[in-house]
């Protein structure tokens, strides 16, 4: 199983960060980057063999890929995703469709957690499970969360941030496990959904394999501080983590 990253975002409500970086190397700490934070969970659980998507300022995490290397112990190889900057996600995730077939701990370039969310999915895998959704259940929702309905008998039911989130089970924190043999099928609904719609998220064609009858799991994440990165409030929470972690 390898690890992967999405950073190919521009993270636009970051400026005057996001001018010349990508969000996932916004400073969060005096030499601390989300990157690196995800590297140092990658490595905690034994996952050093990383592919990071990077589109917007590219150029920017290759020139630090091998201090990276050296200071989390792991190998890594960059994705490019040629449209980074005017499409969504749901791309981005298939131009890395390849590595899929290794199987993959997939985190978004944009959340702080801690490593104990990678151990918990980790744990969470075997019984025919194939895609695991790092889901928290405790957080209050609002409009803005990629929102869960998931059920004991079918699992996952409706993932989408256009819902009611008094309907939610929980939110997708952006951290999931993909398995080897989910790979291909999700590939293709990775590609059915971004030429329906280059806006759309890969969790949207989460939401394409559901209707299709695969089952997706999920792994509650327990009482954890995490924060998804959107704006600068969330920058400022983001920095509250990481000087109690």
């Amino acid at each position: 199983m390898i690890g992967l990253v999405l950073a190919a975002g521009a993270g636009r409500r970051l400026r005057p960060y996001t001018d010349t970086l990508p969000k996932a190397l916004v400073p969060i700490g005096p030499e601390t980057t989300v990157l690196d934070l995800i590297l140092a969970n990658y490595a905690s659980v034994g996952v050093t063999d990383v592919g990071i998507v990077v589109g917007y300022a590219a150029d920017a995490v290759a020139a630090r890929v091998k201090g990276f290397e050296q200071r989390h112990g792991v190998s890594l190889e960059l994705i490019h995703n040629d449209k980074a900057e005017t499409w969504n996600n749901a791309y981005s995730l298939w131009c890395a469709r390849d590595h899929l077939k290794s199987g993959a701990l997939l985190a978004n370039g944009d959340t702080v957690h801690p490593a104990s969310v990678q151990q918990t999915l980790l744990d969470a895998r075997g019984g025919g499970r194939r895609i695991i959704l790092a889901l928290d259940t405790e957080k209050k929702l609002a409009e803005e969360e990629m929102k869960v309905i998931w059920s004991e008998d079918n699992g996952v039911e409706r993932i989408t941030k256009l819902m009611d989130p008094g309907a939610a089970t929980g939110e997708f924190i952006g951290v999931c496990v993909i398995e080897p043999d989910v790979a291909t099928d999700l590939a293709t609904a990775l590609q059915e959904t971004w030429e329906d719609d280059p806006q759309l998220y890969y969790e949207d064609a989460y939401q394409v394999l559901v209707d299709q009858g695969f089952r997706i799991d999920v792994a509650p994440i327990g009482t954890v501080d995490w924060v998804e990165i959107d704006n600068h409030a969330d920058l400022t929470r983001a920095r509250e983590i990481v000087c109690r972690s």
